[in-house]
């Protein structure tokens, strides 16, 4: 991990959405999707709300919108299940901040099409939660595998196992797998040489 994070560098997260809402359906809106087609779906779904988006925007959009706009059936069926939830009290988000991460991952999955790998990344992303180890998402296994030469990926109960070491941040490990998978670094580092740098992403 120490030489994962000198060939890296420092950790860097996009800003959190101002909206919590907003940030629940972006979350959705990338789940299963290249970030390209992603992003231009969301793109086009915002384009939707003249007033900015809101639940009860979501909730008086036009029957077949979402789908124009290019969200598949079940995930326009899980924002306006989001959308339906906040706006009835069920799934309240103006108190995230005071709940613990488990009470707020119990509250987020009664939202048809948000598991607990979308809460976990809203905890991470929007809430900047130190400690979420999201031990089910692929690149997270992946690139711990590859970080420590491993032939195939953990286990999820193994790798629950092996962030325990890591408390109170495992966020922060996490987000280094994640760069192996997505970060040009050499396949082999010899003790004495230094890593190439590697190319900055957007």
């Amino acid at each position: 991990m120490a030489r994962l994070i000198k060939a890296v560098g420092p950790m860097e997260l996009r800003g959190p959405s101002e909206d919590p809402f907003a940030a629940l359906v972006r979350s959705i809106m990338f789940q299963q999707l290249a970030g390209a087609a992603a992003n231009a779906i969301h793109g086009r779904f915002l384009k939707l709300f003249a007033d900015g988006l809101s639940p009860s925007g979501v909730l008086a959009l036009p029957e077949g919108a979402m789908r124009t706009a290019g969200l598949s059936g079940s995930k326009a069926a899980a924002v306006t299940d989001l959308a339906r939830k906040v706006e009835d009290g069920t799934v309240p988000l103006g108190d995230v901040d005071l709940l613990s991460d488990d009470e707020l991952i119990a509250r987020l999955v009664q939202v048809r099409g948000i598991g607990p790998w979308t809460a976990q990344m809203f905890l991470m992303f929007q809430l900047r939660r130190l400690d979420v180890w999201p031990v089910d998402d692929y690149g997270v296994r992946k690139g711990w595998a590859s970080a420590h030469r491993l032939k195939e990926p953990l286990k999820q109960r193994e790798m629950q196992a092996e962030g325990e070491k890591f408390r109170p941040y495992r966020s922060i490990a996490a987000w280094y797998c994640w760069r192996v998978v997505d970060t040009v670094l050499p396949v082999k580092v010899e003790s004495k040489r230094a890593a190439p740098k590697p190319r900055k992403r957007s």
